[in-house]
């Protein structure tokens, strides 16, 4: 495991985490690294990029593998407070608020609205073959693309990974038959189970979605609507995804 940007602080710091494995062959990784370094740099947080798997993704989907993040966080020495963990399909506004003021000390996600379709049938086939008895309003489904933790969330990532390798054949034929989400809905019903506290934070902090919405064009009406802008949904995405990113990095930061 290799980690970028990592010194040991004696001082608490807020850390904002993403996973960034063949970040070489992704060109549009860079965009979303640099503006998270521009929040950071604005709000005295330190960047903390994993560009190794934790372990084989045979054996574990890379996605899955962010909830080695206390473990990871153990490793370096690094004295923290709260920890953003964020997908690297994400580029953030340069005036984004704090958010890390407005967490409670709460589990913080956005509310995902992008396909309920899909959402309801992952909901549907995880509570029929893996969590039975349980059951939660869809709207109030949270997207794993933007999760903020901190310390007192170390032993539900612990049973995140022990329910992994619990059920990892279930878990991906599952994904395989019914093509719904790896880790996202999973996490929704453990945070349910185990009674973990949520906040969730407005949609302008994980804009996920943007074509369905209409906001995301020429006129980059997407950037004037929110703080985290989240590239998934959108079709034809081997092109369109780093298309749109660039245009959005230098529309919004220039060559910087």
């Amino acid at each position: 495991m290799i980690w970028k940007d990592v010194f040991v602080m004696s001082v608490k710091k807020n850390i904002v985490f993403m996973i960034a494995v063949n970040s070489e062959n992704k060109k549009e990784y860079q965009y979303s690294v640099n503006s998270w370094k521009h929040f950071c740099e604005n709000n005295d947080a330190e960047l903390f990029l994993l560009d190794e798997p934790v372990v084989d993704q045979s054996e574990m989907h890379i996605i899955f593998q962010r909830y080695y993040l206390f473990d990871m966080l153990k490793h370096t020495g690094v004295n923290y407070d709260q920890i953003l963990m964020v997908d690297a399909d994400t580029i953030v506004h340069p005036n984004c608020p704090n958010f890390f003021n407005m967490t409670d000390n709460k589990y913080c996600m956005v509310h995902d609205d992008g396909s309920y379709d899909w959402i309801l049938r992952g909901m549907e086939h995880y509570k029929k073959h893996l969590f039975h008895d349980e059951w939660f309003d869809f709207w109030e489904y949270g997207n794993g693309g933007f999760q903020i933790v901190n310390k007192t969330h170390e032993e539900f990532f612990k049973k995140m990974i022990d329910l992994h390798f619990q059920n990892r054949e279930l878990i991906y034929n599952l994904v395989d038959q019914f093509g719904i989400g790896r880790d996202q809905t999973i996490l929704n019903f453990m945070l349910r189970k185990h009674d973990v506290d949520i906040k969730l934070l407005p949609y302008e902090f994980n804009m996920t979605c943007m074509p369905r919405k209409e906001i995301m064009g020429e006129d980059m009406l997407h950037t004037k609507m929110g703080h985290v802008m989240h590239f998934n949904g959108i079709p034809d995405k081997e092109v369109n995804v780093p298309l749109w990113m660039e245009k959005t990095y230098t529309y919004l930061y220039g060559d910087k």
